[in-house]
């Protein structure tokens, strides 16, 4: 490395100074603030920097004190990008081939870089203006860094860091430099999300603080000003948000030479110096100082400051101890955190149980109001129905009263009809009963009928109240509740406890915490106690952990006796079920059994009834036919017989003698003839039963044929001409007979079998 490369260097940053920036410029440093410091630098400052930039390796080696003296004073101003390159070891990195590329891609922060773009060094010229050139380099170092480290991807402070850096050195160097700072320099860990180094700074300088300026410590604790509150930002800034550029650049001289140690002690120098101010001021008080007073006091230069800050005591050792001391609470605060988690989770779970289980005895409840009313109400509907059951009963046995009553009036009729005479049994009194007795038949059927109905609705009512629980059911749903409630009380009573045991967990850390911070107070004298103070307290979580996972498991084992229960009960509702609906199954299948036969039965014996009745019919109208046809033969041969008389009459050729004996003959020939028709009339009362089907037989007779036989004794006690005219008709259908004189022809109408008529 020699002179050449650094005043090629240098010929870089004054056309940057110049403003022509084409390829990569990034300069920030106007010309004429460069003139100034040429003018003003010393031929030795250069040359000095000069021989140690040519000779680095040596210096670095071997006048490593001596370099450090002189980064301390300051860097002048155009050495600054070469030496910081040197000092963080950025120059040639493999890394600057790729950064072309890296602008070609897409990264997922690009908008909240362009949205921190215009908050980054406001008031500074080369990056106020939107869209300047400035804010381009910036935006691209930024999204370069963000695709190369996806893992910090892009952190707002960083952009304060990156835009120092272009103000000393091009855009490619820049992005070199600010790798090796994150990845070298703690800086990648204060920028991860976690931000976990960024609380060891917190822890480290707080401590310190304690150590060095108690009374501020106390101050601060009483104020509960916490450390993060003003000192966060000198560390992920490294100052350059909280004091003026110049004052901030010759810290981040040093922070580049010596590390993260520079923060630690210019912080507690500025503590130092504003002490008795800040002791007077409360919480707000001291926030407005170190926004707007502290900033200011250092207007004239930073050396008084360095100065002050070396010598701050700074022990690398002490500094390891606190960093084994914060990795050890945070360890355990991260179990204590997973502990607790775990209880919240257990309680969260626990209310779980408790609402389902407070969800399930209310469901419980519900169902056994809801059986009860509903076998309430089903209770009325039975004694309703039982009641409209009995009703038709009586109605039904009163239409059977009534109908017995219409089938003995019609027997009492049929036997009076038998015994008076076919004559006195007329076609409307058999009508008349005939409708009563289909009004008998009709209303029976109804009677039936609403009966059947009845019945249906009885097992019907029936089927739904079996399907209600009955009272060993609803025992067994109060036992359930009961024992459901038992564990919601078990449930609820693990709850509290649970929260007793968080509530002592957490005093425990309290205390703890106290501890702790008594011990970073009085130094090593009770490192023993609180060793076995942090082992008591270890024991006791794990013996809580324990506790839980008792309680845990028991909670379990009641949830599977619960549900075995549960279970249990279901099962034996479900058999019992099973055997009613079984015995109700072989009941109606016997009650249709029963059923099938009687209809069987029924349908036998109606069968037989209407097969006897047709016979008889048929019976009734034989006999009545031959006696028709019997009574007409007489008929006629009486005719005849009276024919021949008159005939004998009329001639008057007989003589007395043989005239009384033909009289004789023929008198002993009527008796004879009148004794068969009298036997034919004895034979012929049969019972005259009206039938189903509607067929009736009914018959009247006349006594015309006996007025012909006294009219034929009288020994023509009568004219002949009015004896001998006579004319007798009989209809087959109603069986009358009537008679008229027609001069001296006697005419006799028999109905015969073809319902024809014989005219003699």
């Amino acid at each position: 490395m020699n002179l050449s490369w650094l005043l090629e260097t240098d010929s870089k940053s004054l056309r940057s100074m110049n403003g022509s920036r084409r390829n990569s410029g990034s300069s920030l440093v106007s010309s004429s603030s460069a003139s100034s410091n040429l003018s003003h630098l010393e031929e030795d400052s250069w040359i000095m920097w000069g021989r140690i930039v040519n000779e680095w390796e040596d210096v670095r080696k071997k006048k490593e004190k001596h370099l450090k003296d002189l980064v301390r004073r300051g860097i002048p101003h155009h050495f600054r990008a070469i030496v910081w390159q040197l000092l963080c070891s950025a120059q040639n990195m493999p890394i600057k081939d790729q950064y072309s590329d890296l602008l070609k891609m897409t990264s997922p922060c690009e908008k909240l870089i362009r949205r921190d773009i215009a908050r980054t060094y406001p008031e500074h010229e080369f990056f106020k203006e939107k869209d300047s050139l400035g804010q381009e380099v910036l935006f691209n170092v930024m999204k370069a860094y963000s695709l190369v480290d996806r893992e910090v991807g892009y952190c707002q402070g960083s952009a304060f860091i990156v835009g120092l850096l272009l103000m000393q050195m091009p855009e490619e160097e820049a992005f070199c430099v600010f790798f090796k700072l994150m990845q070298e320099y703690r800086l990648r860990e204060l920028f991860k999300p976690s931000m976990a180094e960024l609380g060891l700074c917190m822890y480290q300088f707080e401590s310190m603080i304690q150590e060095q300026l108690p009374e501020l410590y106390v101050h601060f604790q009483a104020q509960s000003f916490h450390t993060s509150m003003y000192a966060s930002s000198w560390f992920l800034t490294i100052f350059l948000t909280s004091f003026p550029l110049p004052f901030a650049t010759r810290i981040f001289d040093i922070f580049m030479c010596e590390g993260l140690e520079i923060v630690f002690r210019v912080g507690l120098a500025i503590l130092q110096m504003n002490q008795a101010e800040l002791i007077q001021l409360d919480m707000e008080g001291m926030l407005q100082h170190f926004q707007r007073v502290i900033p200011h006091q250092f207007d004239s230069g930073p050396d008084k400051v360095i100065q002050a800050a070396y010598q701050v005591k700074y022990n690398a050792k002490k500094m390891k101890k606190l960093e084994k001391e914060y990795t050890t609470i945070k360890t355990k605060e991260l179990e204590e955190q997973v502990e607790i988690k775990r209880l919240r989770t257990e309680n969260r779970l626990l209310k779980q149980r408790i609402d389902t289980l407070e969800k399930e005895s209310a469901s419980l409840a519900d169902r056994l109001i809801q059986g009860q009313v509903t076998r309430a109400q089903e209770a009325e509907e039975n004694y309703l129905v039982k009641r409209e059951v009995a009703t038709l009963k009586q109605q039904c046995e009163e239409a059977s009263a009534q109908l017995e009553q219409a089938k003995k009036t019609i027997r009492q009729l049929q036997q009076q009809s038998q015994a008076k005479g076919p004559s006195q049994f007329s076609e409307e009194s058999v009508l008349q009963l005939e409708r009563e007795l289909v009004q008998a038949r009709l209303k029976d059927a109804e009677s039936q009928c609403a009966l059947k109905e009845m019945q249906d609705k009885i097992l019907e009512m029936e089927k739904r109240n079996s399907s209600l629980p009955d009272d060993t059911n609803v025992a067994r749903l109060q036992e359930e509740l009961i024992g459901v409630k038992l564990r919601e009380a078990e449930a609820v009573t693990g709850l509290k406890e649970l929260k007793q045991q968080v509530r002592n967990l957490e005093e425990h850390w309290q205390r703890h915490l106290a501890r702790t911070a008594g011990r970073w107070k009085d130094g090593h004298k009770r490192n023993t106690l609180s060793e076995l103070q942090d082992e008591l307290m270890s024991v006791r979580l794990r013996e809580a952990e324990a506790q839980a996972e008792l309680r845990e498991t028991r909670q379990r084992m009641l949830e599977l006796e619960t549900q075995n229960q549960i279970h249990s009960n279901q099962l034996r509702r479900a058999e019992q079920e099973s055997r009613c609906l079984q015995e109700r199954v072989q009941a109606l299948t016997s009650q249709n059994k029963d059923m099938h036969v009687q209809l069987q039965e029924i349908k036998r014996k109606q069968a037989e009834i209407e097969c006897k009745s047709k016979e008889e019919v048929m019976a009734v109208r034989l006999r009545e036919a031959d006696n028709i046809a019997a009574m007409a033969e007489l008929q006629q041969h009486i005719s005849e017989l009276e024919i021949q008389k008159e005939e004998g009459k009329v001639q008057g050729q007989l003589n007395h003698t043989d005239s009384s004996q033909y009289i004789r003959d023929l008198k002993d020939q009527i008796e004879e003839l009148k004794h068969e028709i009298c036997c034919l009339k004895g034979q012929r009362g049969l019972p005259s039963q009206p039938t189903f089907d509607g067929i009736h037989i009914v018959n009247h007779y006349t006594g015309g044929v006996d007025d012909a036989y006294r009219s034929s004794d009288d020994d023509g006690a009568a004219p002949p001409q009015q004896r001998g005219r006579r004319l007798i008709r009989l209809h087959p259908a109603l069986g009358d007979s009537d008679s008229e004189e027609d001069g001296e022809t006697l005419r006799l109408t028999v109905p015969q079998n073809n319902h024809k008529s014989t005219t003699v």
